[in-house]
């Protein structure tokens, strides 16, 4: 049945552009996803074989000055020091969408921001309300941001494994939707999970991360003054009470990435500066970083939270944890209801379409994804309940087995459309002129009849009718 080409269009096809970044992106955080995986398998078979006393021993192994706050276990430096370099490219991302992405204009941003706020909401509301009903005592209810975000490598790894080919559309709302989950999930762990907060220390970090903004706004990216500046800004914020990852944000939030202007290209000093005036410092940054942050830091990270205790009672422990129930509960049903009807809410109240060739399953898929919560999750626990509790390890078992029991979920699901995304794939890779891009990203004209029932989308974004002359922006304004 053809769509209405008078009204908004769900999960049109994206900017040839944009589908280039999120297309990169995504290849990197899916190699990430698999030594993620990789990770988390070994420290689960360490920690339950007979050798598990040296993967604790290893784990709890300390490092670094006590007087500078800074003797931390091997596990706390994966938590604090390496995800601070995952959180520094989540503010490049953010950023970047802000400013240049899918989150510059309302319009576009509408969407994947209203799926990922009641995809935040809905888990959290179920934890509490299972954590209630089944009677939990003591601090369970600290846990309710557990499952609130979403781990893009760890879904990444799930399409990967079972070879599904997602539309450009729909993995770039997976992409923004997790950028928003990460935003959510930093401001949770600032505001709800600092127990104690020294000010004077919070206003001496101000004093490097302004002298950081001030090179990178000035195009001056040499590590061996940009490096030392982040150091001490996470080492003050770390000292201050607040999580040290929130640092890395900081810092990625001050890196510009769109061109200086005028007035500011005349103040360079063109020895120290490096780069050119129109250099996109975020994307340069991100494109670095991003292999170490999720080929290394990431995984590190969940080898290090990932060996919980199954065998020898660990798992009936977890069971009998209500807290551990809630999160399995929240992160499966929470986010599947959260993020599916947040969708479904906004297309009625916009009166909105889904795209050709694009059914609701397709979004029922997607929201599973969304119940894959690791990194992220794993962190909270031990913030809401304290690293190597007892309920903090039932909670980390609760992570593990809600994010799989969502990915098996997701697999039925999107292995079922498979077909479709496999032609819509071919069809986003066809390029019969040769000229590097896409035919389906250029002119209408260009996209096979037979590729799309209604509406289509050209390179800039727009859904065009072939009958009529009349456009129909994505906010379902008509104009000629």
């Amino acid at each position: 049945m053809s769509l209405n080409p008078l009204r908004p269009r769900l999960f049109a096809r994206t900017t040839w552009q944009e589908a280039q970044h999120v297309a990169g992106a995504l290849r990197t955080e899916t190699v990430g996803g698999a030594l993620l995986l990789f990770a988390a398998v070994t420290a689960l078979a360490w920690a339950n074989s007979p050798w598990h006393a040296a993967y604790s021993g290893l784990r709890d192994t300390t490092l670094g000055p006590a007087a500078l706050h800074l003797d931390l276990s091997l596990g706390q430096w994966a938590a604090d020091g390496l995800l601070a370099i995952f959180f520094f490219v989540a503010g490049l991302e953010l950023k970047r969408e802000f400013l240049v992405g899918e989150l510059r204009t309302p319009s576009r941003a509408a969407l994947p921001v209203a799926a990922a706020v009641s995809g935040v909401a809905l888990p959290a509301l179920v934890y509490a309300g299972s954590v209630t009903l089944l009677g939990a005592q003591g601090d369970a209810l600290r846990g309710w941001a557990i499952p609130t975000a979403t781990d893009i490598a760890f879904a990444l790894a799930v399409l990967a494994v079972i070879g599904t080919h997602l539309p450009s559309a729909l993995r770039s709302f997976l992409l923004t939707l997790a950028v928003v989950d990460d935003l959510v999930a930093i401001t949770i762990i600032a505001v709800f999970y600092t127990k104690e907060l020294d000010l004077p220390l919070l206003a001496l970090a101000l004093v490097p991360l302004a002298l950081f903004a001030a090179l990178v706004q000035r195009r001056v990216a040499h590590w061996w003054l940009l490096l030392p500046l982040a150091a001490v800004t996470w080492a003050l914020v770390h000292a201050s009470g607040i999580h040290a990852t929130v640092a890395g944000v900081l810092l990625g939030l001050v890196v510009p990435v769109k061109p200086q202007t005028r007035a500011s290209r005349v103040s360079r000093v063109p020895t120290v500066s490096p780069l050119d005036a129109d250099t996109d410092v975020a994307h340069r940054f991100e494109h670095r970083l991003r292999p170490l942050s999720a080929g290394v830091a990431v995984p590190v990270f969940a080898f290090f939270a990932a060996g919980v205790r199954v065998v020898g009672g660990g798992f009936g422990d977890s069971l009998a944890d209500e807290a551990a129930v809630a999160v399995v509960l929240a992160l499966v049903l929470g986010k599947l209801v959260g993020v599916f009807g947040g969708t479904w809410v906004f297309a009625r109240f916009t009166r909105a379409e889904l795209d050709d060739d694009l059914a609701w399953w397709d979004v029922v898929g997607l929201s599973l994804l969304a119940g894959i919560g690791f990194t992220v999750s794993l962190l909270v626990g031990e913030l809401a309940f304290g690293t190597g509790s007892p309920r903090d390890e039932h909670v980390k078992l609760a992570v593990l087995v809600g994010s799989l029991v969502s990915a098996i979920l997701a697999t039925v699901v999107l292995r079922a459309r498979n077909r479709v995304y496999r032609r819509l794939w071919e069809l986003e890779s066809r390029d019969d002129d040769g000229d590097g891009i896409p035919d389906c990203f250029e002119a209408p004209d260009t996209v096979p009849a037979a590729a799309s029932a209604g509406p289509t989308q050209g390179a800039s974004g727009e859904v065009t009718e072939r009958a009529s002359d009349e456009v129909t922006d994505v906010d379902g304004q008509r104009r000629r």
